[in-house]
């Protein structure tokens, strides 16, 4: 999707304390042979602070830095992977209460890790659909440290992290712009991330914990039509990303540096840079490993902090992929205009 004057007014972060790899392995949390393989640092951890609060605190931050008002908005989007709250309470009714206000369209978006960038094709059509609407409001949060999930152990080649992120998107003047936005469903991997577990009633509300592992696991040691059908992933990611950068009219040659989800060492360049023959030192990899994989929120706090530590220039472009169960791949194209000057 190719998309003409929105812009990103600004980001917002919630990252709590990091804890290391190391600690996790002196108190057996995680396992000493997958700290050597996957070379992950550390992860956040929020204790008991709730995801709707974090999800707060980053769209304050966002707000801010904007400097509009959180009434302005036009739209109001929540992503989430994980549990908010009290079941059957939506969570974005918090950020109305606290910030914005009740008079415009919520939702919760649960896209999985992907769930930002369904946020964004949504709002970029909400916007664009009526010349009186100019802002939305993205966020995104979660805390994995509840019962019924084991973060060290989620799934391969990651650790769960616990953060928020929020994201201005505005037809005003903003220091980035949104060039574009790309994804594609691959229905026939959908059992992947459900291994064999019954569709009611629902795992979860039988006691039965999350683990990705072990569902990946049996449909590969099954040999199921999904886990087959992975033998392609590489090649639909190398597509919704070259849509993506078709969409924004450039070639990944002008690309700054590419975002990819916190995961593995040998996974960020395995499934993302080595298809294009990029080194990792043009990924946001060494920023990810040391605060875990945090959901929908990886991307926007990494272009925060390529944005924020000074280490994207006025031009440069930002590639984001990710894939998200379903399953769902995912590529945005942003473009910074200016250095904005963050304090907070």
């Amino acid at each position: 999707m190719q998309i003409a004057d929105l812009y990103i007014g600004a980001l917002g972060v919630f990252v709590p304390p990091v804890v290391s790899v190391e600690w996790a392995v002196e108190r057996g949390l995680y396992p000493a042979e997958e700290a050597e393989a996957h070379e992950l640092g550390g992860v956040a951890i929020a204790g008991d602070v709730p995801p709707p609060e974090m999800a707060l605190r980053a769209a304050q931050q966002a707000v801010k830095r904007w400097g509009g008002s959180p009434t302005e908005f036009d739209l109001l989007l929540y992503a989430s992977t994980w549990h908010q709250g009290p079941d059957g309470w939506p969570p974005q009714a918090y950020l109305q209460r606290h910030l914005v206000g009740g008079d415009m369209l919520a939702l919760e978006i649960r896209q999985g890790c992907n769930g930002v960038f369904s946020a964004l094709e949504l709002a970029v059509g909400y916007l664009q659909a009526d010349p009186n609407r100019t802002s939305a409001l993205i966020v995104a949060a979660d805390n994995y440290g509840t019962p019924l999930i084991d973060r060290w152990r989620m799934g391969p080649g990651f650790i769960g992290g616990d953060a928020a992120s929020a994201l201005v998107l505005t037809k005003r003047p903003g220091f980035a712009r949104l060039c574009s936005v790309a994804s594609k469903g691959l229905p026939e991997i959908e059992s992947l991330h459900r291994g064999d577990e019954p569709l009611f009633p629902p795992s979860i509300t039988r006691g039965r914990a999350t683990d990705f592992s072990a569902r990946i696991g049996q449909q590969f040691a099954t040999r199921s039509p999904a886990s087959v059908a992975m033998a392609e992933i590489q090649d639909h990611m190398t597509d919704v990303a070259e849509r993506a950068l078709a969409g924004a009219g450039i070639g990944m040659a002008d690309v700054a540096r590419v975002s990819f989800m916190n995961y593995s060492r040998e996974v960020v360049e395995q499934r993302c840079m080595a298809a294009w023959g990029l080194p990792l030192s043009r990924s946001t990899w060494e920023f990810g490993r040391e605060i875990g994989h945090c959901g929908a929120s990886d991307h926007l706090l990494s272009m925060e902090h390529l944005v924020r530590t000074g280490e994207l220039a006025p031009g440069d472009h930002v590639l984001q992929l990710a894939t998200a169960p379903g399953l769902v791949v995912s590529s945005a194209v942003l473009q910074v205009l200016e250095s904005p000057d963050w304090d907070e």
